[in-house]
């Protein structure tokens, strides 16, 4: 799969572009704060209707402006497609595949694969569980729809069951009927978790490896809620006053989380700047592989100030892995003009480069 274009209007800071696209290296060169990023980000909402820094689709408008439009063009398959979105403060967001509005915006997911690896990954090591679980739920949801219809319908039956806690009700049969629900979809859900979270480690020991060199041994382990209580049920049954109390469900599929292990430590207490930084590269390189091989099409690849807090080995390993004929296409942003000459010298005559400064954008 190919991003062939793009056009943007008024897309955070960006006015206006237009991009016609290398199939192999596309590089972005300039200072932060430049916009760099947030055209990565625009290719990002193309994918997954929404933003990787997770903003309000309002926000996404550039200040001062009603709209905005994002227009990417692709070879998917053999065949010529194009995505529209349309953003307008105050109004439902408008997205369009070849020209049809989608009826359930969420069926769009997984068609156009993507993978972005940015500074922020290093909440996957360091923050909560919450992230590690949007982190594995979004990797598999672009590969199995099943698993996000079953996903949705879970948090729809969650988001009752703790208005219902907060709003003090103490009917057992109302709880069950939203409990039933979710213990019949937490069953695909934790079964498709542990089944590609296996997959997906052991994906990622390889990259990490490959990018940290011998001497550092990198693990991950799914870790459930709840199980001493046996089936999900009888865990709701179990903790139902504790819920009351607490307003909220303390038990299921969204309090799991994967453990990042470092030489058998926590990596998120005893990692360095650089070792966190190779495990989100690692994990997301891990991202690209699974969907990949789950969905029989290269995804995109955006890489988003990634060699920052690297030492010169670990850059040259990842250069060298990037460069590599099967990663397809690649988006990379820098403000270190060498590491772009270098990624692209091994990429040969097939790039394209880019200044960035205030939104605009410049071929070199």
């Amino acid at each position: 799969m190919i991003l062939k274009s793009l056009l943007l209007t008024n897309f955070k800071n960006i006015a206006s572009a237009t991009l016609d696209f290398s199939p192999k290296i596309n590089c972005f060169l300039g200072n932060n704060g430049m916009g760099k990023s947030n055209l990565l980000d625009a290719i990002y909402f193309l994918s997954f209707t929404k933003s990787f820094a997770r903003l309000p689709d309002a926000m996404l408008i550039r200040r001062g402006e009603e709209f905005a439009i994002i227009n990417g063009r692709y070879l998917r398959n053999g065949t010529d497609e194009e995505i529209n979105a349309g953003l307008r403060a105050g109004a439902r967001k408008s997205f369009k595949r070849s020209g049809k509005e989608y009826k359930r915006i969420s069926s769009h997911i997984g068609l156009f694969p993507c993978v972005m690896v940015a500074p922020a990954d290093q909440t996957l090591v360091t923050g909560n569980a919450e992230e590690r679980r949007r982190f594995i739920d979004m990797i598999i949801s672009q590969a199995d729809m099943p698993y996000l219809e079953a996903l949705m319908r879970y948090n729809q039956a969650l988001e009752q069951r703790n208005r219902m806690l907060r709003d003090g009700y103490d009917d057992p049969l109302l709880y069950e009927s939203v409990e039933t629900v979710m213990d019949s979809t937490a069953d695909l859900i934790r079964s498709r978790r542990r089944e590609n979270i296996g997959l997906i480690s052991e994906i990622f020991n390889h990259y990490y490896n490959e990018i940290a060199g011998e001497g550092e041994t990198a693990s991950l382990q799914y870790v459930m809620s709840g199980d001493k209580y046996g089936s999900l049920m009888q865990a709701f049954g179990q903790t139902r006053s504790r819920d009351a109390a607490l307003k909220y469900t303390s038990t299921g599929p969204h309090r799991d989380d994967i453990a990042l292990t470092l030489d058998s430590m926590p990596a998120r207490q005893t990692a360095s700047q650089g070792q966190t930084k190779t495990f989100t590269i690692a994990l997301r390189l891990a991202q690209f592989e699974f969907l990949r091989r789950a969905t029989a099409r290269t995804p995109l690849l955006l890489l988003d100030d990634i060699f920052d807090k690297l030492d010169t080995a670990r850059v040259e390993r990842i250069m060298n892995i990037v460069g590599r004929e099967d990663f397809g296409q690649i988006f990379i942003t820098d403000t270190n003009r060498k590491h772009l000459d270098e990624i692209m010298a091994l990429a040969g005559p097939d790039y394209r480069l880019w200044t960035v400064d205030q939104g605009a954008f410049t071929p070199v």
